[in-house]
């Protein structure tokens, strides 16, 4: 018999073991007594085994039978188990999923809102975090290490990829806290000009989100900005913990999204900035071009469901 047929004859059986009277059986089977009859016989046949002793008012499990019963419930649950984890996977909510971010991204709220909204639907799917630079997480997408990452650069060539802009944000200046222009009210603003002649803390090497941000924005208001030295080394901050620990130790400013003055680090004030040429700092989901992983695509969705929601409030 083939695989349909052995598991329809496992129905047919459950069916009759459970009504304990074949008429009953059929009907709930939805066929004529006669054929069920046969197709009970046909398995006992091909087992060599007797399944039910026939009694006037209907049939009794053998021995053999009750035995025969707990194993066919048991491949029957396990098949439907199968199925069902086959169409979750079908459909996205089951699978394994490596998420990567930078060190910025996660501060915005938008991030672990699409990351929670997504957990909460589909709990079966494996899902990790990796924190690291835009430009690494694209190498990590293209090599198949990753296989989504919230980003803030643009990705360059943007080859083998397909980066979406989700949201803008202003970004804003950290200063000391002791510095002048973080003196007065909160809600004081500064012009980049002013900044012309400050020591800028860089975040990140070039290709970076924030380094390009910082340097696009300082050249738009007219100067190129002055980059710190610890030695004779370029002050390079690796990650916006850094950066902004330097910051408060008074070593120079630098620009954040604003979604960062969550961060409340000892010794450091955040500034807006005002001007024409204020810097934005885009938030930017990047995935394989051409991936068909139906977790990938269910993650996609809902990051953009969540961005368009945030947007429109």
């Amino acid at each position: 018999m083939d695989m349909a047929m052995e598991l329809r004859h496992l129905r047919y059986f459950i069916a009759v073991a459970e009504e304990r009277h074949i008429t009953r059986a059929a009907e709930r089977l939805g066929m004529q007594q006669p054929p069920l009859s046969q197709q009970i016989k046909a398995i006992e046949r091909e087992l060599d085994v007797q399944l039910f002793v026939r009694k006037a008012r209907g049939v009794e499990l053998t021995d053999a039978g009750r035995a025969f019963l707990e194993e066919a419930r048991a491949t029957l649950n396990q098949l439907d188990r199968a199925f069902e984890t086959t169409r979750r996977a079908s459909r996205g909510e089951q699978g394994r999923l490596c998420v990567g971010v930078t060190s910025t991204t996660p501060f915005h709220p938008l991030v672990p809102r699409a990351i929670r909204a997504f957990r909460e639907a589909c709990p079966m799917v494996s899902l990790t975090l990796e924190e690291c630079l835009s430009n690494e997480s694209v190498d990590r997408l293209r090599n198949e290490q990753m296989d989504v990452a919230f980003i803030r650069a643009s990705s360059g060539d943007g080859r083998g990829l397909v980066v979406n802009a989700l949201l803008e944000e202003p970004m804003v200046v950290a200063l000391p806290s002791t510095h002048i222009l973080a003196q007065g009210k909160p809600e004081t603003t500064v012009s980049l000009e002013r900044l012309a002649r400050e020591t800028f803390i860089l975040y990140g090497p070039p290709g970076t989100g924030m380094y390009d941000s910082t340097i696009a924005a300082c050249q738009a208001a007219g100067f190129s900005p002055r980059v710190g030295n610890l030695g004779a080394s370029t002050q390079l901050a690796p990650r916006i913990t850094s950066t902004l620990s330097l910051v408060g130790a008074g070593l120079g400013i630098t620009f954040v999204p604003s979604s960062l003055q969550r961060m409340n680090m000892e010794g450091v004030t955040y500034r807006a900035l005002k001007g024409p040429n204020r810097p934005k700092a885009t938030l930017r989901l990047a995935s394989r071009r051409g991936d068909h992983s139906a977790v990938v695509k269910q993650f996609i969705n809902f990051v953009r469901k969540e961005a368009n929601d945030f947007a429109a409030k």
